[in-house]
């Protein structure tokens, strides 16, 4: 049975011989959390003292403005990031939408990066050649995957890297924000995909500042702040207190 268990998990990020104001805003958009200085380093708390457990059948969603711990929770959470304090616990097979392009290579034609991705991913090389044809129908890229992707638009890189990245059925789903990838045909048929992937998943977490989505996915939310968790609950019960909270910021 799939399940994630996060105990007093936290994360943070050392950033060496950077002192300036002006970096130091720019690695707290990117990261999140609370900013630290040491003598000879800054340290970014990007997930402080958490505790989490998702079970079978949980869907939740990740509330918080830019730079909250929201993205470095995913990561934590599908076994990228391990904590420097407290435990991670993760059973069932992840897919995980934070980096659908890691393990692809700009100088290898669609064809190598589909086996790339795909070992990249857990997958035996067996695996991965089975799987090509029908990730490469999928895409849509036909005679372009005999090419470099460095030759590939933004769109039709990131269809590759989406087909690819949607060709297993997984156990946990992890997710930052819905992906929209190429023409509304091609996008109609992605959602499709996701939703039939959802459908079938035990766990799925996604980080949304979209509310119509969360609402429609979700049936927990967790509202993370300079990352700590400042609520868990009921979707619209936190929607509603997030919202407020950022009502009364932006009225003060």
């Amino acid at each position: 049975m799939a399940h994630i268990r996060l105990k007093n998990a936290s994360i943070s990020y050392p950033v060496f011989n950077s002192h300036s104001r002006s970096l130091r805003t720019a690695v707290f958009s990117k990261l999140g959390g609370n900013l630290v200085a040491h003598s000879k380093s800054i340290v970014v708390d990007a997930i402080k003292d958490l505790t989490l457990h998702l079970e079978n059948g949980d869907r939740l969603a990740l509330l918080g403005h830019n730079g909250a711990g929201k993205t470095t929770l995913l990561r934590a959470l599908a076994g990228v990031y391990p904590p420097q304090t407290g435990t991670v616990d993760i059973a069932g097979r992840i897919s995980s939408f934070t980096d659908i392009t890691l393990g692809m290579d700009a100088e290898a034609t669609g064809w190598d990066n589909i086996i790339f991705r795909c070992a990249f991913m857990g997958m035996s090389f067996k695996e991965a050649h089975a799987l090509a044809p029908s990730i490469a129908e999928f895409s849509e890229l036909g005679e372009f995957l005999d090419m470099p992707v460095r030759t590939y638009s933004s769109g039709m890189f990131i269809r590759l890297a989406f087909a690819i990245s949607t060709s297993i059925e997984p156990d946990i789903v992890i997710m930052d924000e819905m992906i929209s990838a190429g023409d509304a045909q091609f996008i109609a048929k992605a959602s499709t995909r996701i939703e039939q992937i959802l459908g079938n998943a035990s766990i799925f977490v996604i980080a949304s500042h979209d509310m119509s989505i969360i609402r429609k996915f979700c049936k927990t939310a967790l509202w993370l702040e300079k990352g700590v968790a400042r609520a868990i609950g009921p979707t619209d019960d936190i929607i509603e207190a997030y919202l407020a909270s950022r009502s009364e910021t932006a009225a003060t």
